[in-house]
């Protein structure tokens, strides 16, 4: 069996009422991958934001396998000293990488933010040394949009982002770089400029969808 933890931010964990790309990704494979497989994670809710908290279960269809390493606020910097731990208990075999918007809108720049995913690499690989990586870059949300510092961060974080993953892939344990959705645009993808609304969910399944069945030969192209 394939074990696919989604690790995010608030884009992965989504918010009470939402499917989340998590809901997409695991239609798409359900119909398009030959063997079996699971979503995995030690955490399942939503984030509710009545309450500022992450717990939610009120997806807007609750039946699938919720379980997800990813919270609201949380960037490399918060799940790197979390991911060893939580490969180790959740055996997981794939990790589907969505992270970066809040390091570098809160806590670190973009180099900072690259050497803690260099960490975040390096301690999966202690738990399972066979892992596989596959990692979405940052997408421009709208403080990019109207923030140019802001934006050329996002744009250097993405530069090393993609050095970091030709650094550190191996043969055994493959790094894969997911292409940004091409059409994504988060005037009409995203409810508030920054968190995916349906089609926004769509494409950033689609993403890791399509370049696990490009790189790895899993399931087939989204919608395919």
């Amino acid at each position: 069996m394939l074990r696919f933890m989604p690790v995010g931010d608030s884009m992965t964990i989504g918010s009470a009422g939402e499917h989340t790309w998590r809901y997409r990704l695991w239609q798409h494979l359900r119909d398009t991958y030959g063997g079996p497989y699971a979503l995995v994670g030690p955490r399942e809710t939503l984030y509710d934001k009545a309450t500022d908290a992450p717990t939610s279960y009120e997806y807007a269809d609750p039946d699938f396998p919720r379980a997800h390493l990813a919270g609201w606020g949380e960037g490399w910097l918060h799940m790197a000293p979390l991911i060893a731990e939580a490969v180790r208990t959740q055996r997981a075999d794939v990790l589907l990488v969505s992270l970066g918007l809040i390091d570098l809108g809160f806590y670190t720049n973009a180099e900072q933010t690259a050497e803690n995913v260099r960490r975040f690499v390096a301690e999966a690989r202690t738990a399972n040394p066979r892992v596989r990586m596959a990692v979405l870059p940052v997408i421009p949300n709208v403080r990019a949009a109207e923030d140019a510092p802001f934006a050329a961060q996002v744009t250097r974080f993405n530069e090393l982002l993609a050095k970091a993953v030709a650094d550190l892939d191996e043969p055994r344990s493959p790094l894969l770089l997911a292409s940004p959705p091409p059409s994504y645009d988060i005037h009409l993808d995203t409810y508030d400029g920054t968190h995916p609304n349906a089609s926004g969910e769509h494409k950033i399944a689609a993403a890791f969808a399509d370049a696990m069945h490009q790189a790895w030969g899993v399931g087939r192209p989204y919608g395919g």
